[in-house]
């Protein structure tokens, strides 16, 4: 004969009555699985798996009733374990996969400019195109968990690459104080934590930084932004890159100017090699 643990009704109060009917449904569906008949451990009673479990979901449920989350690509309700977009949207990323490709378009804009190993980007970035926006939301609003969402989906695709392994750190193009303060936060220090996450790579934030507070790139020519960038970054500790090959990353690649100036101020230390990652690029 076995078992069955009893229930008992649980009353709780809610100081928003418009959030009763929604609360009620939630509460009574999770009941429910607590209402399943489990037979009773002979010794400790229900399994505490099953409770944990039980208990994990009605956390959050009761967490995503209050704090819903949206696609960012079409404001659909994202179901369980989808992230940022669902995965209709996801599916519409226009994904370059040129990371297989030996001389692929992103390292063609560095050619004659950058000695670099391999080059790779994740998507095409297009005017009012679904990365724009996402990465729009990012800098803009704030939206800190798009970069690292965008960061472990490159990350997963470069763990494909022969040459990934052949990586010894990840690093971020830099923002100036001055910009980092207003902001709140580096984005594209946020895309390779991501990066790093997924690839199981460390990231080094502190070699390489702006010295300068350059202006804006968007309304320059190609020569004006590399004039722009000339001498705004400088590496702080040579000797930690020193016969290392880096990884360096930005979010959009345009003309290259940024990169190629980082590029160069890293490869004063000794020895270094300079691959190139980049969410976007401009087409």
């Amino acid at each position: 004969m076995q078992n069955y643990h009893k229930t008992r009704a649980i009353i709780i109060a809610v100081p928003h009555t418009s959030l009763l009917p929604k609360l009620y449904i939630l509460i009574t569906n999770a009941s429910a699985l607590f209402l399943i008949f489990t037979p009773r451990h002979p010794k400790f009673g229900y399994p505490l798996h099953l409770f944990t479990m039980l208990l994990h979901q009605l956390i959050e449920g009761i967490a995503h009733l209050f704090y819903p989350h949206i696609c960012e690509g079409c404001s659909k309700q994202l179901v369980t374990n989808e992230q940022i977009l669902c995965i209709s949207c996801a599916s519409l990323l226009p994904e370059t996969n040129n990371y297989k490709i030996p001389d692929n378009e992103t390292g063609l804009r560095f050619a004659g400019r950058v000695p670099y190993r391999y080059a790779a980007t994740y998507a095409y970035f297009t005017d009012d195109g679904l990365l724009q926006h996402l990465l729009h939301r990012l800098k803009y609003a704030g939206k800190q968990e798009i970069g690292t969402y965008l960061g472990k989906k490159f990350g997963q695709n470069l763990k494909d690459a022969a040459w990934i392994n052949e990586i010894d750190a990840i690093i971020p193009v830099p923002l100036h104080p001055d910009k980092l303060a207003k902001r709140g936060f580096n984005q594209t220090m946020l895309l390779g934590q991501g990066m790093a996450q997924s690839i199981g790579i460390d990231m080094m934030t502190d070699v390489l930084i702006r010295t300068r507070n350059t202006e804006s790139q968007t309304s320059k020519s190609r020569s004006e932004r590399v004039e722009n960038m000339a001498g705004a970054f400088r590496i702080t500790q040579k000797q930690r890159i020193e016969g290392k090959h880096i990884l360096l990353i930005d979010d959009v690649l345009t003309t290259g100017a940024t990169l190629e100036a980082c590029a160069l101020a890293l490869m004063e230390a000794k020895g270094v090699a300079i691959s190139i990652a980049t969410i976007g690029i401009a087409v």
